[in-house]
């Protein structure tokens, strides 16, 4: 099964969409599935619900900070490596989908009023983009790694 597939899996199992993206490459970050899905469950419905940064496109952040990130705060090069592929990332992203950002990508203008999360029913999955931008996400940080 590939990471886009199994992105879009954990989705429509539950996982919001930052964790689903995360999910998909459990293996690269040396942490349990469950810790992974505590630390990025917060970016979901883009951070909080609070619909700003997709949490797709977190969860690729996520996933490049894992591989390409540093931990040295004086590595001025290896954080500006990383940032300019969170930047190609993100245009990427914006190119094929419109935005980064979540309302954008829903198409909401109002905000949110609440952090409640809607119920997962046939009719969630029909009107909302985000399973496939999962599963797009997932590709997208896929092809990103192979470069």
């Amino acid at each position: 099964m590939s990471r886009g597939d199994k992105a879009y899996e954990f989705f429509t199992n539950g996982y919001n969409c930052s964790q689903a993206v995360t999910l998909a490459y459990s293996d690269l970050f040396g942490m349990e599935p469950e810790q992974l899905a505590k630390i990025s469950g917060g970016f979901g419905g883009g951070m909080g619900r609070m619909r700003e940064v997709c949490g797709c496109f977190s969860g690729i952040v996520m996933v490049l900070s894992q591989v390409y990130g540093y931990n040295d705060p004086k590595d001025t090069e290896a954080k500006k490596a990383l940032y300019e592929k969170i930047r190609a990332a993100a245009e990427q992203f914006k190119k094929d989908n419109g935005s980064i950002i979540c309302k954008e990508l829903l198409g909401i203008e109002k905000p949110e009023k609440s952090a409640q999360p809607e119920a997962r029913t046939p009719e969630y999955y029909q009107k909302r983009p985000c399973p496939l931008l999962c599963k797009y996400a997932a590709e997208l940080a896929e092809k990103m790694l192979e470069e």
